[in-house]
């Protein structure tokens, strides 16, 4: 079997929009096109989000760019993917969500050491202005303190 490269597709803009409270890994419904793009890395998550929909997740926006070597089987390149998890962990988010009016956010999406496609998704609460220039100043301090640890 040949080697495969590691694909950890990160949702950078998700850490400096929402503090995550709880981290969950799910699995997605996909079709072929779609876990064959997944592979070759051609996935975005910068727009994406979850919401409920008849006691199951879905999530919206996540882009999965159309599989090159596909013909009219080819699939939506934003269509909505169910999410798998199990009733226990949907609960809690579903109740989560509803009473603080949390959110969910994908992180992360990347191919386990099964081959299997599975997305990070964070319960998350969205930051005020205040925060978000709290976090960027705690990022330039800490860029600041690696610059003079190698000189």
């Amino acid at each position: 079997m040949a080697l495969q490269q590691k694909i950890n597709i990160k949702n950078r803009r998700a850490s400096f929009e929402y503090e995550f409270i709880d981290k969950f890994v799910t699995g997605l419904v996909l079709l072929g096109t779609e876990i064959k793009s997944i592979r070759l890395g051609k996935a975005g998550l910068s727009d994406a989000y979850c919401y409920f929909m008849k006691g199951e997740l879905y999530v919206k926006n996540l882009h999965i760019a159309e599989y090159a070597y596909g013909t009219h089987y080819n699939h939506e390149t934003r269509r909505e993917r169910k999410l798998l998890l199990n009733k226990k962990e949907l609960h809690k988010l579903e109740r989560k969500t509803k009473e603080s009016g949390l959110t969910i956010i994908p992180t992360r999406l990347f191919i386990n050491d099964r081959g299997l496609a599975k997305l990070e998704i964070a319960l998350a609460k969205g930051k005020k202005l205040h925060d978000k220039r709290e976090t960027l100043k705690k990022k330039d301090a800490k860029r600041e303190m690696d610059r003079m640890r190698k000189v």
